[in-house]
């Protein structure tokens, strides 16, 4: 009795240990898991996934593993790479599933098909291929489908069902899951290891698996699908890039996607589409081939060839014409660049005369040429023509910056002797500060002085230049520290001051000894005055028709150094943008 009891522990413990064992080789058929200490709970996380097919319900098939992207790797050294076709890989085709089947793809063992028959004999089930490349139906026997294209599946049932039910029975049958397989992936990848899919998978799945293609490493235009020693398929990633085109390789359980070491490289930079580090198989390309990859800009001419190679760096400058000519080779750096020689230029004329608006001159054309086509009318002002360049205006615009930043200088390091005195400074600075900020808003207008005739002839003209024509309207204006900023009627006998008292006259916080005469052709004239028995009077100016009278305000600051520096910025305010800013 002990002795049988003791066969029947002995008995049990051995089935328990078999069983253990048969578990742990379907769940590692190749013992990979122990040869390659690989994680399966973090690298290949697998989850079932439902019938592809809606249209049936039945849950018997066999559970396929699918691979889910880790989640914790890191995509961002891709989409940050210089190199061509490494944002590919982010981990969109780890998530994409085998919704549809290839119509080419060939059934192989393990495939799980739906079959279903009906009329004078009723038959549906989900039958999965056994390993001689069969499936059996009832009363038809086993039917050979191992090979056979999904496309083909369907005939090639009805002729074995017709060999048994001639009629009045109907067949149908189609690929209702492909067969669960894990793959190798090795090479120059960014996570060597064995990843879960489908046969019905595409290589690229399972690269974006493993992290991608390793940019620095790893070649885009060699990725091969082996078999043992056989290598059933050699991928270019380009071709997929920019063509489209990817050999469509039914994967099975084992096989090894590789990705051989990168091979030469050339990068590119400048005007082109695409500037990144493009790699070639062959020893040596042209520049019209990468041309082809770069895809350079319209507006290119020409390359700039860098040559890295040996112990001296030159570099090579040729028009685009001769692309087909310049060789390249690993490690050059290229550059499209434009270098295009001024042919015309087009110039605006605006104001008071009967001309066209837009006039195309050749490149260094001069104000004379301009001039002799403007065709002027009784009113026009030809003695003060006025010309604007946006050259001039960006000039302007930043001097008048550089003084505004000299003057936060100088606000913010205002020494202060006593603690009142402190408090003084730092609420003259905020006010200084809060001037500052409305004065960089101001914009010049970019005129330039054309007053005497003799240089405004010989003037050279630019692209973008607006030339206006004034008109004879017989006003002055008058604007700033007065009571009534306006436009006074012309008169010969009115002095500056005259003009002043119509319009108002000065205000409190107006400077009388600084006033700014501007001429309509960009000229000014400065009215310093003098001191008198009443105060400040400003000196005597010749006012002429078109002038603009700008009145400059009281500068009241405790530094005498910031008062220098506001009584100057306001006064190239006053010049540049003909507008009087006071604090």
């Amino acid at each position: 009795m002990l002795r049988q009891r003791f066969n029947s522990y002995l008995s049990g413990a051995l089935l328990l240990l078999l069983s253990a064992s048969t578990q742990a080789a379907s769940a590692d058929p190749f013992g990979v898991n122990q040869a390659l200490n690989l994680r399966t709970d973090k690298t290949a996380p697998t989850l079932s996934r439902p019938n592809t097919n809606p249209q049936f319900s039945n849950q018997a098939a066999t559970p396929e593993l699918r691979t889910q992207p880790p989640q914790y790797f890191d995509y961002s050294a891709n989409l940050n790479s210089d190199v061509f076709g490494a944002n590919l890989f982010t981990g969109s085709f780890a998530r994409q599933g085998a919704t549809q089947f290839n119509p080419n793809y060939a059934i192989a063992v393990g495939d799980v098909l739906q079959v279903r028959l009906w009329g004078a004999f009723e038959f549906d089930a989900l039958l999965t291929v056994d390993p001689k490349g069969n499936v059996f139906l009832p009363n038809a026997g086993p039917v050979h489908v191992l090979g056979v294209r999904n496309q083909d599946l369907q005939r090639q049932v009805e002729a074995a069902v017709a060999k048994v039910f001639r009629t009045n029975v109907s067949s149908y049958a189609s690929l209702a899951a492909a067969q669960p397989v894990r793959i190798f992936v090795s090479g120059f990848v960014n996570r060597p290891g064995l990843y879960s899919g489908t046969s019905m998978d595409s290589l690229l799945h399972y690269l974006d698996q493993a992290g991608g293609i390793d940019p620095e490493r790893g070649s885009f235009l060699t990725v091969q699908v082996k078999r043992g020693q056989h290598v059933r398929v050699t991928a270019n990633l380009y071709e997929f890039l920019l063509n489209g085109t990817l050999p469509l390789t039914q994967l099975a359980d084992g096989d090894v996607i590789f990705v051989a070491p990168r091979q030469n490289t050339i990068k590119v930079a400048g005007l082109a589409e695409s500037t990144k580090r493009f790699e070639f198989g062959d020893n040596s390309r042209t520049v019209a081939d990468l041309m082809k990859l770069a895809k350079p800009k319209a507006v290119a001419t020409h390359v700039r060839v860098v040559r890295n190679t040996g112990s001296t760096r030159n570099i090579e400058y040729y028009p685009l014409a001769d692309a087909a000519l310049v060789t390249l080779q690993n490690g050059d750096d290229l550059e499209f660049t434009a270098d295009k020689k001024p042919g015309t230029i087009t110039v605006r004329v605006e104001g008071e005369h009967q001309s066209a608006q837009e006039y195309v001159l050749p490149h260094g054309a001069r104000m004379a040429e301009l001039l002799q086509q403007i065709n002027y009318t009784e009113r026009s002002d030809k003695e003060s023509l006025q010309l604007y360049r946006l050259s001039i205006k960006e000039r302007q615009k930043q001097m008048l910056n550089t003084s505004l930043k000299s003057l936060e200088t100088a606000a913010l390091t205002a020494r202060s002797g006593t603690s009142d005195e402190a408090t003084l400074r730092r609420q003259e600075a905020e006010l200084i500060l809060q001037w500052v900020e409305r004065a960089k808003k101001i914009e010049p207008n970019g005129q330039v002085v054309i007053a005497q005739a003799e240089t405004r002839d010989s003037l050279l003209l630019e692209n973008g230049d607006i030339l206006r024509v004034p008109t004879k309207d017989g006003l002055v204006l008058v604007s700033g520290e007065v009571l009534f900023p306006n436009a006074v009627a012309y008169n010969k006998l009115l002095s500056l001051d005259d003009y002043i008292q119509r319009a108002g006259g000065y205000t409190q916080n107006a400077d009388s000894a600084r006033i700014v005469v501007a001429r309509r052709d960009g000229s000014f004239t400065e009215a310093n005055g003098k001191k008198g028995f009443f105060g400040s009077e400003p000196i005597n100016v010749a006012i002429r028709a078109g002038d603009e009278v700008l009145v400059l305000p009281k500068i009241d600051v405790k530094s005498r150094q910031i008062w220098k520096d506001m009584t100057q910025i306001i006064y190239q305010i006053a010049v540049s943008a003909k507008v009087v800013f006071g604090l």
